[in-house]
């Protein structure tokens, strides 16, 4: 029966321990170094504790060392290795191949990065040679691409289900370290893909003025997990280490609710990655929480519209249309007439000088909002809410609890009551206390008694009684007694470790020939890594960008192409030929080519 995994990003410990709460299977979080967002790096101390509580319910705790290592940081990303395995991580997610000899002492599961750039048969199988265990796969692929790689490879497949989508292949951007020095490859991205650009031709005309160009809108594929499941997909992973709480919460719940249906559609198909039940906890809904607008991208292999221009920061949700301003006081059309609005809700609108402007409403009655005056907003501009504080309030006041049922069957028998309690993941404990106490006048009362207190939650378990063997008498038993006996049972389940589903094992296979001619966007940036290539054939290494930052490269390449998003593709359109492009922003000006015959466009210097 195949697991399928629900993989949450994390900030830090607390978002990692609201992710397992909320359903996850799986979490990902940086280390203190080497993680591909500088800005969420965790103290190790903090990844033992979490991986602590994950292990509970048999989730599991992965860490990001997923940037390229320079010479002079092998030693700090070895040490880093030895010191997150006795922390008691399940895996580390690599995209510089050189870890692959640093973690040779402590054999950690390695899963290959998307910064990898998986997105042919012949690379994954490839990687799989090296020893990785799982492929976490190139976002911009179609769903028989994602076969042909399940055919190719018996390794783990990740993919990405939500949130945030790269323009550019992930690892092959070298855009933010040509401008800034700041390599997105070294986790210091400065998202220059968000900017905002001018699109010319040869003769200098301004085809496009000032549009977020290759700003790409945000993935949801939670229509889609299926198709992904039957394509050999097993983990579904959710963007955003730089995400508040409330998102990741939000939208956990929501992809661990669509798992579990999926579950059980296929019951003797599939099954949740890590134990558990969610209990309580609020009605998740992913458009309050932040979105560029959704696409399905590439999945089914046709293009389609995927740019945020106007909106490269996320907007939130449409309500309605501005109907009339006074002052501070804006009255809007709502879309939907149910919709409430509330103090303190946050709204936003897009200016086509200033991009997207927010603010906050302080009265919000009807269709009515009093704030502040609001530069630049006017009647018949369309409003979005991008805070919903009814809606985070609602987060904060119905938490998800999780929990490990424990199925409790009772005997009772010449003055002693024997347990047999028994946890959903296979866990069974007996124990046997002596009851002396003089029979209950009202058997059936007693019964109903024992059942009650027993048949409640004690730490992160929830018991229930399933059955009671009561031949004779039932002595008295008292309250105390009785919830003194259950969080015995809890404390012992707790010295019987879970055991979590296995994993899959990588092996390295050494008879696995690689690439003769290694290019710069493998990202050799070490010995170690370039040892490694050496020792699978590699006659010819080019070193990463980063070392020698050459003028011939490309920048960028993505299945995303300007020119279809603006209707001007020859080939799937009709159109006439444009000429060279090029964008421009603040001096800088870079070339936009097509290979029309991959249907990928590249990004370079001009």
């Amino acid at each position: 029966m195949q697991a399928l995994e629900l993989l949450a990003p994390a900030r830090n410990k607390d978002i990692g321990i609201a992710a397992i709460d909320c359903g996850a299977d799986a979490v990902y979080i940086a280390g203190p170094d080497f993680g591909a967002r500088q800005a969420a790096g965790n103290p190790v101390g903090d990844i033992a504790e979490l991986c602590r509580y994950a292990h509970r319910f048999g989730a599991r705790i992965f860490v990001t060392l997923n940037t390229i290592l320079f010479e002079d940081e092998l030693d700090r990303a070895g040490s880093l290795v030895r010191e997150l395995a006795d922390a008691g991580i399940d895996a580390l997610i690599v995209q510089d191949l050189g870890v692959i000899t640093l973690n040779l002492g402590t054999r950690l599961p390695l899963h290959a990065s998307t910064q990898c750039s998986v997105r042919t048969p012949e690379k994954a199988a490839f990687i799989e040679s090296l020893g990785f265990s799982r492929i976490v796969l190139e976002r911009q692929m179609s769903l028989d691409q994602i076969r042909s790689v399940r055919q190719a490879v018996g390794a783990e497949l990740e993919f990405f289900v939500h949130g945030a989508l790269c323009v550019c292949y992930s690892g092959e951007c070298y855009l933010s370290e040509r401008i800034a020095r700041r390599s997105a490859n070294r986790g210091a991205c400065i998202q220059a893909c968000r900017s905002r650009y001018d699109l010319i031709d040869g003769s200098g005309t301004v085809l496009v003025r000032d549009k977020a160009l290759l700003s790409l809108k945000d993935y949801n594929l939670i229509r889609r997990l299926e198709d992904l499941a039957e394509a050999g997909v097993c983990s579904f992973k959710i963007e955003g280490r730089l995400k508040n709480i409330s998102y990741v919460r939000n939208v956990v719940r929501e992809y661990s609710l669509a798992l579990d249906e999926l579950v059980r559609k296929y019951p003797g198909r599939y099954r949740r990655a890590s134990f558990g039940t969610v209990r309580g906890g609020f009605t998740p809904d992913p458009l309050k929480t932040f979105n560029r607008g959704y696409t399905e991208l590439y999945l089914d292999g046709e293009r389609g519209k995927w740019a945020a221009m106007e909106t490269p920061k996320s907007v939130g949700e449409p309500i309605g249309t501005v109907r009339s301003i006074s002052g501070g006081r804006i009255t809007v059309d709502l879309d939907n007439p149910s919709t409430r609005l509330a103090n303190g809700d946050g709204f936003a609108f897009v200016s086509a000088k200033e991009g997207i402007i927010g603010f906050r409403g302080d009265v919000c009655s009807g269709n009515t909002i009093q704030t502040h005056p609001v530069e630049g907003i006017k009647p018949g501009m369309r409003l979005f809410r991008n805070i919903s504080a009814a809606f985070e309030k609602e987060m904060q006041a119905h938490r998800c609890i999780r929990e490990i049922d424990v199925a409790l069957r009772l005997s009772l028998q010449e003055g002693a009551l024997s347990v047999t309690a028994e946890t959903e993941d296979g866990r069974v404990l007996s124990k046997t206390v002596r009851t002396d106490a003089e029979p209950a006048r009202d058997r059936d009362r007693m019964a109903d008694i024992m059942i009650g207190q027993l048949s409640k939650r004690t730490g992160h378990y929830a018991f229930s009684v399933t059955g009671i063997s009561a031949p004779g008498a039932i002595p008295m038993m008292g309250a105390s007694f009785l919830n003194g006996l259950r969080r015995e049972l809890a404390e012992e389940l707790d010295k019987k470790p879970l055991q979590p589903i296995p994993m899959q094992e990588g092996r390295a296979s050494g008879g696995k020939s690689g690439p003769r001619e290694v290019s710069y966007k493998e990202n050799v940036s070490n010995s170690l890594s370039e040892a490694l290539y050496q020792s699978r054939g590699a006659t010819r290494i080019e070193k990463a960008y980063e070392l020698t930052h050459r003028r011939d490269a490309e920048l960028m390449r993505t299945k995303y192409c300007i020119r279809y998003e603006l209707g001007l593709c020859p080939v799937h359109q009709g159109a006439r030929p444009t000429g060279p492009l090029y964008l421009l922003n603040n001096g800088l000006k870079l070339t936009l080519g097509f290979d029309c015959k991959a249907c990928e466009m590249t990004v370079g210097e001009n």
